[in-house]
């Protein structure tokens, strides 16, 4: 039973389909339940710092259930998707229910699309990955899968990387410097990448290019199959699908830096370069992603066998709660700069 607590991680868009089946000012219910709901839970219930003993990290790696609960979200999330984009195309909407069904619709395609496509998108299989890319697609977002796996990942707690948040950067700057630069970034790395193993512009190992492509056809066949208000529902829900990435972005690694050795390259990342948490409900409905400072330390490593390190920053709250902190500066910066670890006081300020 306790493999099955990964099933909570569903909850979020079966209240999107609630939402769309009320109507009315319930097509806010998913936002409601995401930042009101779910903050809330992780305040009555205890955190959890234990990690797997060798046994069990042994039993769960072979355990294919958690694979399955993460493939599981391609049809829930194009289901959705495709069941609202019909419903919206038919115009019986007012415009404050179609604002609720974008920032519904556009939750889950962040917490179930592209949290899970990161997850895969670490994977070795070239099925998982293609996986990944598919979920990323409703997000017009595919080129997180390139400049994550081979930017982020290299460059994460140093100014080099767009995804780390600055000591006191308010998040809504930190939305246009980090899709911008990650975007640009994309581009320079498939560009290395391809003038590296030799293959052509057009090549389908060209990832940037067919992104383009995939994301043009699927945002051309919406308006034309559904027409402009599904147009519109579709942009909006990718546009807070990756907002909702941005901001996750922005706590994990927020004002911690590492520090430049005498030769002039960066220490390797360490467990104190990404901030952990260990609140119940946010692990749970996350895929463990608030465990973020060992998927660093071993990117490859499973999201059911991630471990909590003591020595990591701990957020004083779950990764939902902080996002809602998030969004008023002055708070964050009460909150978060006092615990940013001593040793980076020189380095972030």
């Amino acid at each position: 039973m306790n493999d099955l607590k990964y099933l909570a991680a569903f909850s979020t868009p079966f209240v999107a389909m609630v939402a769309l089946y009320l109507g009315g000012y319930y097509t806010f219910l998913t936002p409601m339940y995401a930042f009101g709901i779910i903050p809330i839970l992780e305040l009555m219930f205890s955190q959890n710092t234990a990690n797997l003993s060798p046994e069990e990290v042994e039993k769960k790696s072979a355990n294919s259930l958690f694979d399955w609960l993460l493939y599981l979200n391609i049809p829930i999330v194009f289901g959705l998707l495709i069941v609202t984009l019909i419903n919206v195309s038919t115009g019986m909407y007012e415009t404050y229910e179609l604002v609720g069904l974008i920032f519904s619709t556009g939750i889950v395609l962040g917490s179930n699309g592209i949290n899970v496509a990161h997850e895969l998108g670490h994977r070795q299989t070239k099925v998982e990955q293609i996986m990944a890319k598919i979920l990323l697609l409703p997000s017009l977002y595919m080129h997180f899968f390139v400049e994550h796996n081979f930017g982020h990942h290299l460059h994460a707690a140093t100014k080099e990387d767009p995804a780390t948040a600055r000591y006191n950067q308010v998040l809504y700057s930190f939305w246009f410097t980090s899709t911008a630069r990650q975007y640009i970034n994309a581009w320079k790395i498939q560009q290395n990448l391809r003038q590296r193993e030799k293959f052509s512009f057009f090549s389908p190992k060209n990832n940037m290019f067919w992104f383009t492509i995939l994301q043009i056809a699927y945002v051309a066949a919406t308006f034309y199959f559904f027409g402009t208000l599904a147009l519109i529902f579709i942009l909006g829900s990718a546009v807070v699908s990756f907002l909702l990435l941005e901001t996750i972005n922005y706590i994990e690694h927020y004002g911690l830096q590492r520090k430049k050795l005498p030769s002039g390259r960066y220490e390797r990342v360490r467990e104190i370069h990404s901030w952990n948490s260990n609140h119940t409900i946010g692990r749970i409905v996350l895929y463990e992603l608030t465990r973020h400072s060992d998927h660093h330390y071993k990117a490859s490593k499973k999201y059911q066998l991630l471990d909590c390190h003591e020595e990591s920053p701990q957020m004083p709250f779950g990764y939902p709660t902080s996002m809602v902190m998030a969004l008023i500066p002055p708070l964050w910066f009460k909150v978060m700069n006092k615990r940013i670890p001593a040793e980076m006081n020189s380095v972030t300020k």
